[in-house]
């Protein structure tokens, strides 16, 4: 028997979106998925629908209590928390000078209770969780298409990404 050649690992996976509707059917695939202390990190250049895939995980979080509540970007405000059965925190950290300014938001003490996404990761710095899931989102230069790069180093994560592959790979 031979070996079968695949595009991903079971740490890693390629996902090929065809638009903001495929990026919202990911962002409602992941969120049943989630639970407290939970970190995911969405990196990518502006508009590559982090802020969008987001949203998509918030508010299907929402709705599974019954709620139906605004998601506005955290740009502005850093970051957005919700109150849930597991708490939300939202965080975009482009605005941030470094990983100290991070600590001054309080983010690093939510990360063990919390299920908590951030935008712009790379701000944290040393900060970052070792077991935390990286959603590294693009365009692929065909209109609305993104192809997002779901990766961790932890095993946490091995069967979403595995799943992911299965249900949005290429």
């Amino acid at each position: 028997m031979t070996a079968r050649m695949t595009r991903w690992a079971p740490s890693e996976a390629v996902l090929c979106l065809a638009g903001a509707d495929r990026t919202v059917d990911l962002g409602r695939w992941i969120a049943p998925h989630l639970d407290a202390g939970d970190v995911l990190l969405l990196d990518g250049p502006l508009g590559a629908g982090k802020s969008h895939l987001a949203r998509a995980i918030i508010q299907t979080r929402l709705t599974g209590e019954g709620r139906h509540e605004d998601v506005p970007s955290p740009t502005f405000t850093l970051a957005q928390v919700y109150d849930c059965a597991v708490p939300m925190v939202h965080a975009d950290l482009y605005r941030l000078a470094d990983a100290g300014d991070a600590f001054e938001l309080g983010l690093i003490e939510g990360f063990g209770t919390s299920i908590t996404l951030i935008e712009w990761p790379a701000k944290l710095g040393a900060l970052i969780p070792p077991d935390a899931l990286t959603v590294r989102m693009a365009l692929d230069g065909s209109g609305d298409a993104r192809v997002v790069r779901l990766s961790s180093a932890s095993d946490r994560w091995a069967a979403l990404i595995a799943d992911a592959a299965r249900n949005f790979g290429p």
